[in-house]
C-alpha cells in the first residue's frame, strides 16, 4: 500500500477514536440542531406549524447551524484535508464536499435575504441534521468498534496486583509484573489466576467464560492449563479448592493479550467488501462533481430557469451525494460481527479468510486435539469371560482404587472416568510397583493388579478367544488395552485411547446439514483414523499423512475449484491451515497454527466451526442489504436532484433530498443493527 493510500484511509477510519468523543459531540450537535430546525421555514412548511414570526427569526437557523459547522463538523473536514492531501477523496471528501457546499449556500442565501433580495432557499436546517446524524451514525459505529477490545479489557481488570509465589512451605506475595515463567503460584478459591500455567496441584473448578464464552465452569486437575484472567471457583457444589500453578506465560505473552492483538487487528484489518465501499465512495466523489457540472450546463443550455435555481439544483445534487449511509453500510456491519464473534469464542484475525469463509464447501478436520481432545481416556470397558465381578463399574472401582494414588496419564484417566460416572472408590494399601508388569494393591480383602500385556503372561493366565478378538480389534484402532487380575484371575480390561469431543458428532452433522463435504486427515494408523470417522459419521478419510502432506491435500481439492477450510490445532497443521483457503485454529495454546490461521476458535470446540461459517453468512448477507439501501439512494436521488425528470413532474426538492438522505442512513444503521439478533 502506498503512503498516500495510507493517508486517505486514515482520512475515513475512525478506529483510534473514542466512542465517548462522538458520544459528546452528538448531543452537543443535537443541541445546536433543534433551533436550527423548528425555526426552519422549510421545515415549517413541511410539518404545517408556525412560530411567533419576530424580526429576522430566519437568522436563528443560520447562527446554530454555523456553530454546529465549525465544532460538530470539524472531524469530517480535518478528515477529509487527509484525503485530499493524499491525492486520494473519498468517504469523508464527499461528506465535507456537502457541509461546504451547504455552508457556502446558505451562508449566501442569507446575506443576500438580509441585504433585501430572495436568490432562493436556504440549506441551515439540512446541514444541522447532515452533521447531526453523521455524528450518530459514527458514535454507533464507534462502540460497536470497541465493544469486542471493551469486553476483552473487563477481562484484564479481573487480573489481580499480586500473586502468592510458592517459597518452599511457605508463600510470599508478589506483584504480578514480577512474575517469571517458571515461578509457582497458589491461586485461593475466589481469586483471579494471575497468568497462564499448568495445574501442579490441587482441584478445582475455573470460571473461564470471559475468554472462551464456555457458561459451565471447567474442572481443573494436575496436568492441565489455566488462563491469565480466569477465576478459581468458590461454590462447593462446582469444587472449592486450592490450585498450585506453575507459570507458563506473563505480561504481553498471556493468551488474553494475545487474543486483545488479534481483536485489534481484526478491527484495523478491512475486507473485500469494504474495500469496494471505499473506492465506491472516491467515485461518488467525482461522481457528484461531474453530476454537478453536467446540471449546472444542460440547465444553461436549456434556459427557462433562473440563475438562482440553476444553483439551488447544482448545490441539491452536491448535498445530496453524501455517502455516509455508505460509509456506515461496510464498517458497522464488521464491528458488530467482530464482537458477537469475540463474545462466541471466534476470533476473526483476517477479515477476508472470514468472508470466504461462508463459500466453504469442503472441510477438513485434523483429528488429534481437534475432533478428540487428545488426551487419553477410558473408551471400553469389558468384563472378561468367566468374571466373578457382575458389572463394568465394578471393574472399573477396583482398577481406580489402586491408581488413586498413580500420577501416570493412564492412572489419571481411570480415575477420572471412575469420578465422571460417580463410583465409589475404595481405599487401597499396600500399594506396590510390580516391574514389568504394572502396579498391585489390597482393595476390600482382594490383591488387584492393574498392568499390561505382560501381567498375563507373568502370571500364567489364558485369555478366552471372544475376549482376544475384542482386544485385538481395540489394538487395531489403536487402543491401549489395561487388563485387571483380581487374585491372579482376569477379571477384565480397559481400553484406553484418545477421546472424542462430545460435540465433535454434532459439529460433523450439522456441516454436512450445511452441504458442506466434511473430510478427516491424520497422521495416525489407518485403523485409528477409520475408527475416529465410524463414530463421527465422517466417510472421507485421509490417514497416515505427514504434515507437508496435509497441505497437499488441501491443494489438491483446490485443484477443483473447491473452497477449502481447514481446521487443526497443532504445529503440524500450519503449513495446512496457511494453504487453506480458510484456516481455523482449534483451541488456546497452538502459536504456530494461531499465526496461519484466518480465524481462531478459543474454545476447543469443532462446533464452532459451523458457528464461524454461519455467522459469515449472515455478515455478508447484512453488507449486502446495506449496499442495496445505501447505493441505491445515490443512484436514484442524483438524476432527481439534477432535475433529469422534470418533464415527468419528478423533482427532488432539497428538503425532501435532505429526508431521504437522513432516512437511508438510520435504514443501514437499524439494518445492522438486527445482526445481534441472529
Amino acid at each position: 500500500m502506498s503512503h498516500e493510500h495510507e493517508q486517505a484511509d486514515a482520512g475515513h477510519d475512525h478506529s483510534h477514536h473514542d466512542p465517548a468523543q462522538f458520544k459528546r459531540q452528538f448531543w452537543w450537535s443535537l443541541l445546536l440542531t433543534l433551533p436550527a430546525v423548528v425555526f426552519s421555514s422549510t421545515v415549517q412548511s413541511l410539518l404545517g406549524f408556525h412560530t411567533p414570526p419576530f424580526a429576522f427569526d430566519y437568522l436563528i437557523p443560520a447562527a446554530f447551524a454555523s456553530a454546529l459547522f465549525f465544532t460538530g463538523g470539524r472531524v469530517f473536514l480535518k478528515s477529509a484535508r487527509h484525503e485530499i492531501v493524499g491525492r486520494q477523496p473519498g468517504m469523508m471528501a464527499l461528506i465535507s464536499l456537502a457541509l461546504v457546499v451547504a455552508f457556502g449556500y446558505s451562508l449566501y442565501v442569507t446575506i443576500a435575504r438580509v441585504a433585501g433580495s430572495m436568490p432562493g432557499m436556504d440549506f441551515w436546517w439540512e446541514l444541522a441534521t447532515l452533521i447531526t446524524i453523521m455524528l450518530l451514525g459514527h458514535w454507533i459505529e464507534m462502540s460497536s468498534v470497541m465493544s469486542a477490545q471493551n469486553a476483552l479489557g473487563e477481562l484484564a481488570k479481573l487480573l489481580p496486583e499480586t500473586a502468592e509465589v510458592v517459597d518452599g512451605e511457605l508463600t510470599r506475595k508478589v506483584l504480578v509484573s514480577e512474575l517469571r515463567a517458571g515461578d509457582e503460584v497458589l491461586i485461593r478459591p475466589g481469586a483471579s489466576i494471575p497468568a497462564d500455567g499448568v495445574v501442579i496441584s490441587g482441584r478445582s473448578r475455573v470460571n473461564e467464560a470471559m475468554i472462551t464464552g464456555e457458561s459451565a465452569d471447567v474442572a481443573k486437575t494436575i496436568g492441565d492449563q489455566v488462563i491469565a484472567g480466569t477465576i478459581n471457583e468458590t461454590s462447593a457444589e462446582l469444587g472449592k479448592g486450592s490450585l498450585t500453578v506453575r507459570v507458563m506465560a506473563v505480561g504481553a505473552d498471556t493468551l488474553l493479550s494475545g487474543i486483545m492483538r488479534l481483536v485489534a487487528d481484526a478491527q484495523a484489518s478491512k475486507s473485500r467488501v469494504q474495500r469496494l465501499a471505499d473506492r465506491a465512495a472516491g467515485w461518488l466523489f467525482y461522481v457528484a462533481l461531474g453530476s454537478a457540472v453536467v446540471t449546472a450546463v444542460v440547465w444553461v443550455l436549456v434556459g427557462g430557469q433562473t440563475a438562482d435555481y440553476i444553483l439551488e439544483r447544482v448545490v441539491t445534487v452536491l448535498i445530496i451525494a453524501c455517502p455516509h449511509a455508505l460509509g456506515l453500510a461496510i464498517p458497522l456491519v464488521s464491528s458488530i460481527t467482530t464482537t458477537k464473534a469475540a463474545r462466541a469464542g471466534i476470533l476473526i484475525r483476517n477479515r477476508v479468510a472470514f468472508e470466504q469463509a461462508r463459500n466453504a464447501n469442503v472441510v477438513i478436520f485434523d483429528k488429534t486435539g481437534t475432533l478428540t481432545t487428545g488426551k487419553r481416556g477410558v473408551l471400553n470397558i469389558g468384563l472378561a469371560a468367566g468374571s466373578n465381578l457382575t458389572t463394568k463399574d465394578e471393574l472399573l472401582a477396583l482398577a481406580a482404587a489402586v491408581e488413586a494414588k498413580s500420577e501416570h496419564s493412564i492412572a489419571r484417566a481411570i480415575v477420572e472416568e471412575a469420578k465422571a460416572r460417580s463410583l465409589v472408590i475404595a481405599k487401597a494399601t499396600g500399594f506396590n510397583v510390580v516391574t514389568g508388569q504394572g502396579v498391585e494393591a489390597k482393595v476390600g480383602g482382594s490383591q488387584v493388579l492393574v498392568g499390561g500385556p505382560a501381567s498375563l503372561t507373568a502370571n500364567r493366565i489364558d485369555i478366552d478367544v471372544t475376549d482376544l478378538v475384542k482386544v485385538a480389534s481395540a489394538n487395531e484402532q489403536g487402543r491401549t488395552v489395561i487388563y485387571v487380575l483380581i487374585d491372579g484371575a482376569l477379571a477384565g480390561y480397559l481400553e484406553l485411547g484418545d477421546q472424542i469431543r462430545e460435540t465433535s458428532k454434532q459439529a460433523v452433522l450439522e456441516l454436512q446439514y450445511q452441504r458442506r463435504r466434511v473430510a478427516l486427515v491424520t497422521g495416525d494408523a489407518t485403523g485409528v483414523a477409520q475408527a475416529v470417522a465410524l463414530e463421527l459419521g465422517i466417510t472421507e478419510i485421509y490417514a497416515e499423512v505427514l504434515p507437508k502432506g496435509k497441505a497437499d491435500l488441501v491443494r489438491q481439492m483446490q485443484a477443483d475449484g473447491s473452497v477449502v477450510a481447514m481446521v487443526g490445532d497443532g504445529v503440524n497443521d500450519a503449513p495446512a491451515l496457511a494453504q487453506a483457503d480458510v484456516g481455523i485454529a482449534i483451541g488456546a495454546g497452538t502459536d504456530v497454527a494461531i499465526e496461519s490461521a484466518g480465524l481462531i476458535l478459543v474454545k476447543d470446540d469443532p462446533l464452532a466451526v459451523s458457528e464461524a461459517l454461519a455467522l459469515s453468512a449472515r455478515s455478508q448477507s447484512k453488507m449486502r442489504q446495506n449496499l442495496f439501501w445505501a447505493a441505491g439512494y445515490n443512484v436514484l436521488a442524483i438524476p432527481l436532484a439534477a432535475g433529469v425528470f422534470m418533464p415527468l413532474g419528478l423533482v427532488l426538492s432539497p428538503a425532501i433530498g435532505a429526508v431521504l438522505m437522513s432516512l437511508s442512513t438510520i435504514i443501514v444503521a437499524a439494518n445492522a443493527q438486527l445482526l445481534r439478533r441472529d
